[in-house]
């Protein structure tokens, strides 16, 4: 159990990669009603072990760790908690990998943690992420917004998607996704998004590397759906292979 900003308890997991104690670690940042424990998290992390030291950890309201979700806001500490702790284990290079709403939570993290020491990134990859808040566009993000919104909802988040969800709303209103990208450079950013998304359309990887302003890369995944679910391992190892040289470049 590590222990967010807040106190949150957030329960985490460490797998020592190819070469123990060496090279770069990737700290994975699952999406909305996930947890460290659930199969595609895990086969993420699989994929991703092969090339690097991988952290995993349950975002607060989810799985095991304290809390309540708070969809994206103060997840940042939670990754910022699990940052710093791969640097404590020995990790001197750390790459971030967050899907859907971790892919918000990496490049909101990004930007409000340079040049602090424990926990700071050395690189980002936001994978199906949005680019703006209070999305509503796509049937899938309309069904999300009764869950977050209305306490109904939170109750089938709770019984039915083992996930704990603040009953407030925010205040006051995180920097989004697309506000928070200008602030990531100089530290390498990879922008990854499915084609055949559910949930967010092209339109929101495009303003993410369009914010960066020529200082990200963008993958969009021919037929892929949205996230952790819809990667290949084939997409996985690509992304891994990335991280761990951009967590190995100085």
């Amino acid at each position: 159990m590590l222990r967010a900003q807040d106190g949150t308890a957030i329960d985490a997991a460490y797998e020592p990669g190819p070469v123990p104690g060496e090279g770069p670690a990737i700290v994975l940042a699952h999406g909305f009603t996930g947890d460290l424990e659930r199969p595609h998290v895990r086969r993420a992390a699989a994929v991703f072990a092969q090339r690097a030291a991988v952290i995993t950890f349950s975002f607060r309201g989810h799985g095991r760790s304290g809390g309540r979700s708070t969809v994206g806001d103060r997840e940042v500490l939670d990754l910022a908690a699990a940052v710093a702790w791969a640097r404590r284990l020995g990790h001197a290079r750390v790459v971030t990998v967050g899907f859907s709403m971790g892919g918000s939570v990496v490049l909101r993290h990004a930007a409000s943690h340079r040049g602090r020491t424990e926990a700071r990134t050395d690189a980002v990859v936001a994978v199906s992420a949005p680019a703006r808040w209070f999305y509503r566009g796509t049937a899938p993000m309309r069904r999300l917004h009764w869950v977050v919104t209305r306490p109904t909802g939170r109750m089938v988040g709770r019984v039915g998607l083992r996930t704990r969800i603040h009953p407030y709303d925010w205040d006051p209103v995180p920097l989004s996704p697309v506000e928070s990208v200008p602030l990531i450079a100089p530290t390498p950013l990879l922008v990854v998004h499915g084609d055949r998304d559910p949930y967010f359309p092209v339109d929101h990887p495009r303003m993410l590397a369009e914010a960066a302003d020529g200082g990200a890369e963008l993958w969009l995944e021919p037929g892929m759906g949205h996230a952790e679910h819809a990667a290949s391992d084939a997409l996985l190892g690509r992304i891994g292979a990335w991280a761990a040289a951009a967590g190995a470049a100085q």
